[in-house]
């Protein structure tokens, strides 16, 4: 059992603190994850959009952007491109995604061994 001193609190070894510091950079890696997963899914939403624009256009040439700046492109080929940027895309939420798992895992475990020894004098929630 976690040893107490004569106020009743118990002693936080350096054990401990290492796994409070590592609870809280993992909480602050899943939230900027989520972040970039919210930010990633309005982009695909635009892509798609952009998509079927694209399909209702009767046009040869269409306008693409690539930086800041417009370029007339043939329409198979930014069919293509946004296909393209749309899988990037989908890839990238996926890791995040796998990497959000991963680390709430980590965070179970870790919220586990801190609870069993500390308690209620402790606050783990996000």
């Amino acid at each position: 059992m976690a040893g107490k001193n004569a106020q009743g609190f118990v002693e936080v070894t350096f054990e401990d603190q290492q796994n409070i510091n590592k609870f809280s950079r993992l909480n602050t890696r899943m939230h900027e994850l989520a972040a970039q997963v919210k930010a990633k899914k309005k982009i695909l939403e635009d892509l798609e959009d952009a998509g079927n624009e694209l399909m209702l256009s009767d046009e040869d040439s269409v306008r693409f952007v690539i930086g800041e700046c417009f370029v007339h492109v043939e329409k198979d080929h930014a069919e293509e491109r946004l296909q393209d940027l749309t899988d990037e895309c989908s890839k990238d939420v996926e890791v995040a995604n796998e990497e959000i798992s991963n680390i709430k895992d980590q965070m179970k475990e870790l919220k586990t061994v801190l609870y069993a020894k500390f308690k209620d004098s402790i606050n783990l929630e996000e």
